[in-house]
């Protein structure tokens, strides 16, 4: 009884924090400072400041940009172009990767540890069936989705925190699964200045691209699948033949 209450205190506290980070943030009216135009006007005084402290300003950049993955807020894609425009293709790209998926993958913690349990008991027949097929091809689902941009990544994180998969797993996949769109930002934030909308970046041929290429690992698994199905009978009855 003492743990069960200490479980809930818990979730209280977390979910105050939550709703506290989320109300500071629209009372401050601090999303003003994750908008493109901000970025684009205050992109010499960060290269100024980036130029004088490096690893400051790195390890500020990416606790903003965990914070705000993990709550969940807008302004990751913004982050992303500023990355790029601040740190330049490489040290963006890992920077943003690293950021962009511990913050995923806190925010996929706190949907499990908060709602995972109320939705097992209220959904348990209908999530016991998205169980059984995030055990069988998870890792290649979660890939797929991550691979197109077209999924708003935050939806994902906290869908996936109701499921039952590792939280290691959803780590790695999510890290390499997001790499690509990742590359395509940063790359775009070298030339902020130039950039007048976020929708300008993802053109319908990149986006089409991204789609094909998420498609294909699920494509490819189902492929080996029915391979194995149709073949493996016949393999047998070879065998059986021999002997």
């Amino acid at each position: 009884m003492a743990d069960k209450n200490k479980k809930i205190i818990n979730k209280i506290v977390i979910a105050c924090v939550i709703v506290l980070g989320i109300v500071a943030f629209r009372y401050f009216n601090l999303g003003q400072y994750l908008s493109l135009e901000y970025i684009k006007a205050s992109q010499e005084k960060f290269q100024a400041l980036y130029l004088g402290n490096r690893l400051l300003v790195v390890a500020t950049y990416m606790g903003i940009y965990i914070a705000v993955t993990a709550l969940s807020l807008p302004g990751a894609a913004v982050l992303t172009l500023a990355g790029g425009g601040l740190f330049g293709l490489a040290v963006g790209t890992v920077v943003v990767s690293f950021a962009s998926t511990i913050g995923a993958t806190l925010a996929c913690l706190v949907s499990r540890f908060l709602l995972r349990e109320w939705v097992q008991n209220k959904f348990g027949d209908k999530l016991a069936t998205v169980n059984q097929g995030i055990e069988k091809e998870g890792a290649f689902y979660l890939f797929s989705l991550r691979l197109v941009p077209i999924f708003p990544f935050f939806v994902i994180n906290l869908l996936m925190g109701l499921t039952r998969m590792r939280l290691f797993t959803f780590f790695w996949v999510s890290q390499i699964g997001m790499l690509a769109g990742t590359m395509v930002y940063v790359n775009a934030g070298k030339e902020l200045a130039k950039i007048d909308s976020l929708s300008g970046i993802m053109s319908p041929g990149v986006l089409a691209s991204f789609v094909v290429l998420g498609l294909f690992p699920i494509t490819v698994k189902k492929i080996l699948a029915l391979y194995k199905t149709k073949f493996k009978p016949t393999a047998a009855s070879g065998d059986s033949n021999v002997s």
